[in-house]
């Protein structure tokens, strides 16, 4: 039996991480979001509610690697040879769904294997697909990815970035689309990431459980009532999941047509600029987020307040720090950049 989840519009508070999260909805180029807090502040509930609210996409009929049917040039092996063969290729509709990627996962579970007797027999390729092929389109979810082996989330990332899995042994050679939303969560406690793998998450947010009486017992009453009627519960949020749904399809669809004027160029480049961000990855991926807040929020265009909204967790986990200090975004600075300073 499916498992009811905690609908994500009756999670109180954690505004960062829930708008970190549907912006890379909206546009998977952002590079995912690493949501660092303590025990008990909802992250893992809040990744694994997104199923009731993930949009549609168009995937390749009878593929098992979720390509594309837009983007033919991206194929996998399987959908590549199936069109040498003159085979018309048809398309279905089916929802986004969260991927979950187990600690103990080795290499061969990620990007799957290559049956090389199988191989030598025959003389056809046979692909085991792993975990890579199943996060395709997908949102792919690692809970404590700090815990997770160096060289598994380096894979992960590169394949994140690249938007394929290539795989090869003995030769042989086979490859898939592999385009994902990457989440990780993590409690700081546990040990940290590298940062050169925190400058690879898009976005990254710092959570933390909530000191206002008034909203821990907000929590704690949702949290009971649903765990008194799951299905019921549910049911009562079915209208404003719906209303959250469509309004990140509408936001993926026009999200092309956001323009971007010079002048958010310019206050972009001076807040990466005075805040000393090495690299051109946060401009971009300020841009991108921006454009894609813009879209949720059925803009044309790209304003000011956008970046407001993006900034701090674009830039809070790239900025220079001494040992055991957080990271934490200068308000007052940031405006200056904005106006020009």
């Amino acid at each position: 039996m499916e498992k009811t989840l905690f609908p994500f519009v009756s999670i109180v508070g954690q505004e960062d991480m829930k708008r970190a999260l549907i912006l890379n909805i909206i546009d998977p180029t952002i590079g995912g979001v690493l949501i660092k807090g303590e025990k008990g502040t909802a992250k893992s509930t809040t990744v694994r509610s997104l199923t009731r609210i993930l949009p549609e996409v168009d995937v390749v009929k009878d593929c098992r690697f979720n390509c594309d049917p837009n983007r033919p040039e991206a194929y996998c092996s399987e959908c590549s040879d199936r069109i040498a063969s003159n085979e018309q290729l048809g398309s279905e509709t089916r929802n986004m769904r969260v991927v979950e990627l187990p600690l103990s996962a080795t290499e061969d579970r990620v990007s799957g294997t290559l049956d090389i007797e199988h191989i030598l027999k025959t003389g056809e390729r046979r692909f085991e697909p792993g975990v890579l092929a199943q996060a395709n389109g997908n949102l792919l979810y690692i809970d404590e990815v700090n815990l997770l082996d160096d060289h598994i989330v380096d894979l992960l990332l590169d394949s994140a970035a690249m938007g394929v899995n290539y795989v090869e042994r003995e030769g042989v050679s086979f490859s898939h689309p592999s385009r994902f939303v990457l989440v990780g969560t993590m409690n700081p406690e546990e040990g940290d990431l590298r940062p050169q793998l925190l400058d690879r998450f898009g976005l990254s947010v710092d959570v933390k459980g909530d000191r206002d009486p008034a909203i821990r017992k907000e929590v704690v009453k949702r949290r009971i009532a649903f765990e008194n009627d799951p299905k019921g519960y549910t049911e009562s949020c079915a209208d404003e999941s719906e209303d959250l749904r469509e309004s990140i399809m509408f936001a993926r669809k026009h999200l092309k047509e956001v323009r971007v004027d010079d002048e958010i160029y310019d206050a972009i480049v001076n807040i990466t600029s005075h805040f000393e961000i090495d690299g051109h990855r946060a401009d971009i991926t300020l841009i991108r987020a921006a454009k894609a807040n813009a879209a949720f929020h059925r803009r044309a265009m790209v304003i000011k307040n956008d970046i407001r909204d993006v900034a701090h967790l674009v830039l809070a986990h790239r900025m220079r720090r001494r040992p055991f200090e957080e990271s934490v975004l200068d308000e007052e600075e940031l405006e200056s950049c904005l106006n020009g300073m």
